[in-house]
């Protein structure tokens, strides 16, 4: 399945919620939910009802949710949550920190980026280095005690510098901090708690619709 290329606005309010993928689009008053509230995207959507989800619907929903969000194809969720499911733990909030621990997403939650598929793009394009050593795989898990950084030749980038200037306002996790302003680069702390993901998602729907 090829990744979702069209109005990324469309699915905030396909879920009824803000899911932060326009970067600092989404915090200014000309944000879609903002201007036309939570109705679903459409032709007919200023008049249309959402219907209340029940059982299969509403996990379906969940799962469709938490993918938009860490920009993942359903073969990858899928990986992830089979991973998760042999891990200790409560396999829901394994999910979770699975995805939280992406590189891509450490990226966006350090500043370094005004959405998660800025930071997709930083990685691809060889901007983010990992313990001093530059790495390319979005997918690539950090874990406590690494350095992420800019590269050198990246960090005078105005996306870059923009978006570190302005993170203080998003917010940055305790899992995070930085480990230098000059330098642009950012440790690992601890391992992502459940309180730590900032959003309103059920994972134990996701966990019971791949269970059955």
């Amino acid at each position: 399945m090829a990744r979702y290329r069209g109005p990324v606005c469309r699915l905030c309010r396909r879920e009824g919620m803000k899911l932060f993928l326009k970067g600092d689009r989404c915090f200014k008053a000309s944000c879609p939910i903002e201007k036309r509230g939570t109705q679903p995207p459409g032709q007919h959507g200023r008049n249309a009802r959402r219907a209340k989800l029940i059982g299969y619907g509403e996990q379906l929903r969940e799962k469709q949710k938490v993918k938009r969000i860490y920009g993942m194809l359903e073969g990858q969720f899928r990986l992830y949550f089979e991973r998760a499911s042999r891990m200790k733990g409560v396999t829901g909030e394994n999910l979770l920190s699975l995805l939280e621990r992406r590189l891509d997403n450490t990226v966006y939650r350090l500043g370094f980026s005004t959405s998660r598929a800025q930071a997709r793009q930083l990685v691809n394009h060889g901007h983010i280095t990992v313990n001093g050593r530059k790495v390319n795989i979005p997918s690539f898990q950090v874990k406590v005690g690494d350095e992420v950084g800019i590269t050198e030749a990246s960090r005078s980038n105005i996306h870059v510098q923009t978006a570190f200037q302005t993170a203080s306002g998003r917010g940055r996790p305790i899992w995070l901090e930085i480990a230098s302003i000059e330098n642009l680069s950012g440790r690992v702390a601890a391992l992502p708690r459940r309180e730590d993901i900032g959003f309103p998602i059920n994972e134990q729907l996701i966990v019971e619709l791949y269970s059955k």
